[in-house]
């Protein structure tokens, strides 16, 4: 093997249930997900006010500039890991801008299945990928379980300035779920990873410059919408923002985001007002996305096929 192509670092074999006859689960799975995404993309549009959200949208090109980075941040880095372990090509970034969307629009984790039948119906692909995409997407919920739970320290003594009712324990479960998950990974680490210790600590780091890039960067935006904002507002907001992105089966975060800020902030604040600007912004995002890769699948798809 030439040294412009690596050997691939995954495992040579898939588990036993993935190993079929042909591929043709795998070309019946990537379509029925692109139909899938483009459903959620016309179940979705119902959330926009089209009219209202352009009124409010944002003219500074510092702002658009952090987001597009911001949008961009999840497939370059799961593109930069996958380049590593399989010298995934540039043509992966669509594959994993689609894992991005499908896990946003539809559920957690079935961006991953998506991500999985592509790779295996891609030739480019030598090594088995289950293994790998396994590896990469535990590893990425722990390192967001961690600085989740670094956020929390901090922020701790500054959960009083939300309005909570007394009786509302949210917080605190969603913090109990991030540590439990966390211990379990911990605990059964090898059981459950298949790459070399070393390919474990490269994926954690470049999981947790992408967190903390996506961090920094969100709170800019925020910034952008609110300039006379509290660092306070900016550490809590991103802290409930990271808790409840922690939890696995939870569609459209950045509305839930959004209706979440407003239970805890109150409904007659600017800050609810700019954290639903933000999930409108992220969900017209996500929509525009999904609807040219989803559109484009099937029409690959139908070409394949004649």
């Amino acid at each position: 093997m030439s040294a412009e192509t690596p050997a691939p670092l995954t495992p040579d074999i898939d588990p036993a249930p993935l190993q079929v006859a042909s591929r043709n689960w795998t070309r019946f799975l990537g379509p029925t997900i692109s139909l899938l995404v483009l459903a959620a993309v016309v179940y979705q549009l119902r959330f926009l006010d089209i009219g209202a959200l352009w009124k409010l949208l944002p003219t500074s090109i510092a702002f658009w500039a952090a987001f597009l980075v911001a949008y961009m941040i999840t497939p370059l880095a799961d593109w930069t890991i996958f380049r590593r372990l399989w010298n995934l090509p540039a043509r992966g970034i669509a594959a994993l801008m689609r894992k991005m969307v499908t896990n946003d629009l539809l559920l957690g984790y079935l961006g991953e299945v998506s991500f999985y039948a592509w790779a295996r119906r891609n030739a480019s692909i030598t090594a088995a990928p289950f293994g790998a995409i396994k590896d990469v997407a535990i590893l990425s919920a722990l390192a967001g379980n961690l600085v989740t739970l670094v956020l929390v320290l901090l922020c701790w003594p500054f959960m009083g300035f939300l309005h909570r009712n007394v009786q509302d324990n949210s917080i605190e479960y969603s913090i109990l779920f991030v540590l439990g998950l966390s211990l379990v990974i911990t605990f059964f680490r090898n059981r459950l990873f298949s790459l070399p210790a070393r390919e474990l600590w490269i994926v954690t780091g470049i999981h947790m410059v992408r967190i903390l890039v996506s961090l920094i960067l969100t709170a800019y935006m925020w910034y952008c919408l609110m300039p006379d904002i509290d660092l306070v507002w900016l550490l809590l907001l991103n802290t409930m923002r990271l808790l409840l992105s922690r939890l696995p089966f939870v569609p459209n975060k950045d509305l839930a985001f959004a209706a979440l800020a407003a239970f805890f902030v109150g409904h007659d604040n600017v800050l609810v007002t700019a954290m639903t600007l933000m999930a409108s912004i992220s969900l017209a995002a996500h929509l525009l996305v999904g609807a040219v890769l989803g559109a484009m699948d099937l029409v690959t798809e139908g070409r394949n096929e004649t």
